[in-house]
């Protein structure tokens, strides 16, 4: 709006004429919704909901009482129904989660009375706890099976900061073999192996201590890369190379990917003196269809 001010209607002259659009900078009133624009924008008062709330999760029909959602104030259930944010409602009038209601039900249960889901169902609701940031679900999840246990082989794998890496490079080697074969699958050698020496000489009784008392340059005319697609190690901790080959087959196929593996023999190759590597190779046959 341009308010004009101190002059005539025809006083005005070109040269000390104001534009509308300085007069705008100057002058501009605060903008007010029309009534139009007001009946579309979402409702401004805090949302008002009864003590019984009927809920449409997905398209899956829920109900349960206020306090129970509003359980633990730190959570994303509290704070939808905490009245400072706009729910929208179904044509029956349910309140509406565009989210897969298939575990709701556990989550519902577990705010009603702390009751956690069978076994089968605790990674399917240890995500939906992770939408709804249930922090008390999660930390009991995290204490069964079979996330604790997951807990603890994590632990391991993050003594290889590359597995997650060479699990992708199997998968694309798998993949381009198979493509440009036009094969139904796919075989790749892989060397696992939990030393970082594995050397084991054939004529040698005193290895041991040639092993661990070796000089930096003597230590160099060991190293070698096995003539491998991929290979994993080495680590220092317990779980030995067949625990590393249980998780790698374990994560191939938790993405569909059909696995199969054997050993067909070590690395055979001469590196010093009547020294051999001998760490041990596997053939994967990755199966696409």
């Amino acid at each position: 709006m341009v308010v004009v001010t101190g002059q005539g209607k025809g006083s005005a002259t070109p040269d000390d004429a104001m534009s509308s659009s300085d007069a705008e900078d100057d002058f501009q009133e605060p903008a007010t919704p029309t009534a139009t624009q007001a009946g579309q924008a979402l409702p401004l008062l805090p949302q008002q909901f009864p003590e019984v709330v009927p809920l449409n999760v997905g398209g899956m029909f829920f109900t349960t009482r206020l306090s129970t959602l509003r359980r633990y104030e730190d959570t994303m259930l509290a704070a939808m129904f905490s009245g400072r944010h706009y729910i929208p409602t179904d044509a029956e009038g349910r309140y509406f989660i565009d989210r897969d209601g298939t575990y709701f039900g556990d989550i519902l249960n577990f705010l009603r009375s702390g009751d956690l889901p069978p076994r089968e169902r605790v990674r399917s609701v240890y995500k939906e706890a992770q939408y709804y940031s249930i922090g008390p679900l999660l930390d009991n999840l995290e204490d069964i099976q079979p996330l604790k246990g997951e807990k603890v082989r994590q632990a391991f794998l993050g003594l290889m900061p590359y597995y997650k890496d060479h699990l992708e490079r199997i998968i694309e080697i798998a993949k381009l073999r198979a493509t440009q074969r036009k094969a139904r699958f796919a075989k790749l050698k892989v060397c696992v192996f939990k030393e970082e020496m594995p050397i084991t000489p054939y004529e040698c009784p005193h290895f041991n201590s040639l092993r661990f008392e070796r000089s930096e340059s003597e230590a160099k005319l060991f190293e070698h890369h096995c003539e491998v697609d991929v290979s994993f190690g080495p680590w220092e901790a317990v779980a030995d190379v067949y625990d590393l080959l249980h998780c790698i087959v374990t994560d191939l196929s938790a993405r569909g990917i059909a696995v199969d593996h054997q050993c067909i023999g070590v690395c055979d190759k001469h590196l010093v003196n009547h020294y051999y590597c001998k760490r041990p190779i596997y053939e994967f046959k990755i199966t696409w269809w």
